[in-house]
């Protein structure tokens, strides 16, 4: 049965209501709202055999599934998502890309995500248990986080191919037709992601495999000041020795990418209106980071500007992204009243 979002009004700049019916019908996260009124949110969800079919859409508002909602996780599962209309961006495994219309990516349950929804979103996502999803992709991890673009490969046979069974499903379809439209739809996406990063992969998939378990484990201790490579080590049952082996394949040492990711969360927050309150220090001791002029010279080396005026160059960019936007409906408000007058 499908079962269609109840349309919900989005608050401005607080968590919405309709991040509840995101956790019923999707999974548990933190979603937040950016739009200017009163724009509408709607999540409908379907089955499509063993695959689950949600569409979302919404106004500019940002989704981010923590640690803490990961703990809820009763299956491991893997989830395409295909940008059917307007514009996002999205981090998870390490990676930061931005999706556009036809562009796939694919994230893992059992992960973080931060996922930040450009006005006019129309989402397409699919998920599919881990176990349907290796039938096609043995190591899937390897592709979570990264973007499939409209122009390559067969991405754009596969979103077609999504987006018509999507409004076939609102149509009704029996039960054996969707089991078969499911194995086709998995491996159309699957084959396109294949195609798509054929070179990427001919390394050895063991230690591709390995390599994104060691990036699922350092993402979720990002924030503990005692993450170490001899600790991800230890608890992962591998050398040192062999850590840095899966590293190398990427030209990065396991030093190196757990710093890049700490500095990459801190300039987050930086950036974030809603971290006005909280010190420089104090987000960068939360990620991770113990001593105040490290984090400094370390920021600086990254991003080649100082924690602060980083933090004050972006924020002063968003105060007049805000400003004109505001100036723009005030004009809207009163060309009404102008023409009336006019009149």
């Amino acid at each position: 049965m499908r079962q269609h979002g109840a349309t919900i009004p989005v608050i401005s700049e607080r968590p919405v209501p309709w991040g509840a019916l995101y956790a019923t019908r999707v999974e548990r996260a933190q979603v937040t709202t950016f739009a200017q009124g009163q724009p509408d949110a709607e999540i409908a969800t379907d089955q499509l055999g063993p695959l689950r079919v949600v569409t979302l859409d919404c106004g500019e508002a940002i989704i981010k599934r923590a640690e803490r909602d990961i703990g809820y996780v009763a299956e491991r599962a893997y989830t395409f998502v295909l940008q059917a209309r307007g514009q996002s961006s999205f981090k998870h495994y390490g990676h930061q890309i931005v999706l556009r219309p036809g562009d796939f990516t694919v994230y893992d349950n059992a992960a973080p995500y931060h996922l930040a929804l450009g006005d006019g979103s129309h989402l397409i996502m699919l998920r599919a248990p881990a176990g349907v999803v290796k039938e096609h992709l043995p190591s899937p991890d390897f592709f979570c986080g990264r973007r499939l673009g409209a122009d390559q490969s067969l991405a754009s046979t596969a979103a077609a191919m999504l987006v018509s069974l999507v409004q076939q499903l609102g149509e009704g379809l029996s039960s054996e037709c969707r089991d078969r439209a499911a194995r086709h739809l998995m491996a159309m996406i699957t084959g396109s992601y294949v195609a798509a990063f054929d070179k990427a992969i001919s390394a050895s998939s063991i230690m591709a495999g390995r390599h994104w378990k060691v990036k699922l484990f350092i993402e979720q201790h990002l924030r503990d000041p005692d993450l170490s490579p001899s600790i991800v080590a230890d608890q992962l049952k591998i050398s040192s020795r062999y850590l840095r082996m899966i590293f190398a394949a990427n030209a990065e040492t396991p030093s190196a990418y757990i710093l890049r990711r700490r500095l990459e969360e801190c300039a987050s927050r930086l950036a974030d209106p809603r971290w006005r309150g909280h010190s420089i220090t104090e987000i960068a001791f939360s990620w991770g980071f113990n001593s105040a002029p490290h984090f400094t010279r370390s920021f600086r080396d990254r991003f080649d500007v100082s924690p602060r005026h980083y933090r004050q160059q972006k924020l002063d960019e968003v105060d007049v992204a805000q400003a004109a936007v505001a100036a723009a409906g005030k004009r809207r408000d009163a060309a009404p009243a102008f023409a009336a007058v006019a009149a």
